[in-house]
């Protein structure tokens, strides 16, 4: 005999039962992730404060990348910094978001990366404040991102620093990467979508 007892809708439920949970209702990030249709319908902050559209991109190949200062990836950093250097007068920028959840490898305040990553690696692409690219305080364009992108098997999460997000000129996200692949086997990919015309 099934024991499980399910109230009707409208309905109280039993005496001594839980009330159904009633789930949260959307976040606001989560809501424009939803709705968005390209990067550029985003907003982010700057590591020096400054909110900054994504808008300001248009036109540009953008490689979106979560970063951090103590990761075994950290090197990275110097072949972001020739990306940025070989292809931004062909429309390439490269945008980095520092994120602390994973392993702690990012504990500093934006001004602590920011030099950090000036002085270490001569960082000069944009360079925008911390953010949570997992769970529930998950910037939107993340969000955005690992829905329109998902990783292996299908898993929406980000998995480590230095995920890397390709889009093309119209905003549109085209490829995901791992930890493991280094700036350098980008190019190829790269190359692609700067060939390709911007379109209004």
């Amino acid at each position: 005999m099934n024991e499980l007892i399910e109230a009707k809708a409208g309905s109280a439920p039993a005496s001594g039962a839980a009330a159904p949970a009633v789930p949260p209702p959307p976040s606001a990030a989560a809501e424009l992730a939803a709705a968005a249709r390209s990067v550029h319908e985003f907003t982010a902050r700057t590591i020096a404060g400054e909110e900054r559209t994504l808008r300001d991109y248009a036109g540009r190949v953008l490689l979106i990348v979560n970063v951090a200062s103590r990761c075994g990836f950290t090197p990275q950093y110097e072949g972001l910094e020739q990306l940025w250097q070989d292809y931004r007068e062909r429309g390439l920028t490269v945008l980095g978001f520092p994120c602390n959840q994973f392993g702690h490898q990012e504990p500093g305040d934006d001004a602590q990366i920011e030099s950090f990553c000036s002085l270490t690696y001569g960082v000069s692409f944009p360079m925008f404040a911390k953010v949570q690219v997992n769970g529930p305080e998950a910037h939107a364009l993340y969000r955005y991102l690992r829905t329109r992108l998902p990783g292996i098997a299908g898993t929406s999460g980000i998995k480590w620093n230095f995920t890397k997000f390709l889009v093309d000129r119209q905003g549109q996200p085209v490829r995901r990467y791992g930890s493991v692949t280094t700036p350098a086997q980008l190019r190829t990919d790269i190359e692609s979508l700067l060939a390709e015309p911007a379109t209004a």
